[in-house]
């Protein structure tokens, strides 16, 4: 079966540009093989995967590198959803997601890229969730920093 994002709508929501099969994946707790299908409508996005069909709120993605870096409207989104959740904090997944790309990480200049992503968004993660993020920089930041180092 084809796996694919397709837009489902004329208009594009404005935090589209952060939805990745990996997020869904780590949001809906299963593997990122499994998600079949990623529709984006205008309000939601709709997944299908194995044994599940269900539709996320675009706010609950969390920011990537590769794409426009966020502005202080998708941080309104972000903490509108959160107030709506009655929640204090992001989705306890963002964490999770932010450390396995820190983890993947295959360079320090990536590393230095999450770290400043993270960084933005520190005050809609919880503090849990930074102290995971930041006890996982700093083991990838001396890992790099020693391979770097044997290579010359």
């Amino acid at each position: 079966m084809k796996k694919s994002i397709e837009n489902k709508s004329t208009v594009t929501h404005p935090l589209k540009r952060f939805v990745t099969r990996d997020a869904l994946a780590f949001h809906l707790g299963i593997k990122s093989d499994n998600i079949y299908k990623i529709s984006c409508w205008k309000y939601v996005i709709h997944v299908v995967g194995k044994s599940k069909s269900r539709f996320v709120s675009y706010a609950d993605m969390p920011p990537i590198l590769g794409v426009e870096q966020p502005i202080k409207a998708d941080f309104a989104k972000w903490r509108k959803r959160i107030k709506t959740r009655k929640q204090k904090y992001v989705p306890k997944f963002w964490a999770q997601f932010y450390v396995k790309k820190i983890e993947d990480s295959n360079s320090i200049q990536t590393l230095l890229k999450w770290e400043n992503l993270v960084k933005q968004c520190r005050s809609l993660i919880s503090l849990e969730g930074i102290k995971t993020i930041d006890n996982a920089l700093a083991k990838e930041k001396s890992r790099l920093e020693k391979l770097s180092h044997k290579n010359f």
